[in-house]
């Protein structure tokens, strides 16, 4: 009976070792994205600053500024997403992150939407990009990275 509950607390530390407080999620902070057009070319820049509510998986999006000129986004762009943590590889946290930007309602050249779906893996996220809306050349898909910013 003694092995048997040294063995169940074992297991119970082992566990709880593997949960934290929440509050330290891995995509919070600020970052730097590329997108290339399916041709490998130069399609949009944006810094951004993400945060997650570790509960919900909700990502808020502030300080969107796009790095690149671009008519289909002007000032007053929003962004909301959603994470989702699925391992932990050597210390690392890996997720799926989808993200979508919205163009601001004075934006002169329609309403506009951006949505990236990547995979966070090594503090960097990689995947695919799709822009879609009512503006004259805002249309679009390729692929993107997001890394931390200093």
């Amino acid at each position: 009976m003694r092995y048997f509950s040294v063995s169940v607390v074992c297991m119970v530390a082992v566990l709880l070792s593997g949960c934290g407080s929440g509050s330290n999620t891995p995509i919070n902070g600020n970052w730097s994205a590329t997108l290339t057009n399916t041709d490998g070319s130069s399609a949009l820049a944006f810094d951004l600053s993400l945060s997650e509510n570790s509960t919900t998986g909700a990502v808020s999006v502030t300080s969107l500024t796009f790095t690149t000129s671009s008519s289909c986004f002007g000032s007053g762009n929003t962004g909301v997403g959603t994470f989702t943590a699925t391992g932990n590889t050597n210390g690392m946290t890996t997720g799926t992150l989808q993200l979508t930007i919205q163009s601001g309602t004075s934006n002169t050249n329609g309403t506009n939407q951006l949505t990236l779906i990547g995979t966070l893996n090594n503090n960097v996220i990689t995947g695919t990009w799709n822009l879609t809306g009512t503006g004259s050349g805002c249309a679009g898909s390729g692929n993107f990275t997001m890394g931390t910013m200093s």
